[in-house]
């Protein structure tokens, strides 16, 4: 488990710098999002857009069109705002070693990494939060929100969700 937790976050470091958006996918945010939401979106850092791109996708091919759960698989990361590759990796490790600490030195005010850390640490509230400012449903906003929870019922669209965010 820890070895395949590993090679999978090695994955998306590395596979951060070289991201691409296809124009085609661009529609299919335009469908489920509207003017506003897509404004939002388009805020994320590349890498955050093609994740959750990535996860929209694995949900269509399996069959998933609920446009609550959709619309949160394209906004569930919004509110990490811009952080650096390296603000992602000190995230990661702090977690993996010390949950605590991680809390102890999220700042929510400036915009340095102590910053960073912060909007990572409570990116799920603050996704929600936006995401209800642009008009996403409330069934999309409170999957947003509890989408890093681990209590969801197996087979509902929340689960779906975690399990697609776990994939991709």
């Amino acid at each position: 488990m820890f070895l395949a937790k590993v090679s999978y976050r090695s994955q998306q470091f590395f596979g951060g710098f070289s991201v691409r958006i296809q124009p085609e996918e661009h529609s299919l945010v335009s469908s489920y999002l509207t003017p506003e939401g897509q404004s939002l979106f388009y805020t994320m850092t590349r890498r955050d857009q093609r994740h959750s791109l990535d996860i929209l996708v694995d949900l269509r091919g399996s069959g998933f069109n609920d446009t609550a759960l959709l619309t949160a698989a394209l906004l569930h990361d919004v509110g990490k705002g811009n952080v650096r590759m390296w603000h992602r990796a000190l995230y990661v490790l702090l977690q993996a070693t010390s949950p605590k600490l991680t809390a102890r030195l999220a700042h929510s005010e400036g915009d340095g990494w102590r910053s960073a850390l912060a909007r990572l640490l409570d990116h799920a509230e603050r996704s929600a939060t936006l995401a209800t400012a642009v008009g996403a449903s409330e069934e999309a906003v409170e999957m947003i929100r509890r989408h890093h929870e681990r209590e969801s019922e197996e087979a509902s669209p929340l689960w779906s969700l975690q399990k697609a965010d776990e994939r991709c």
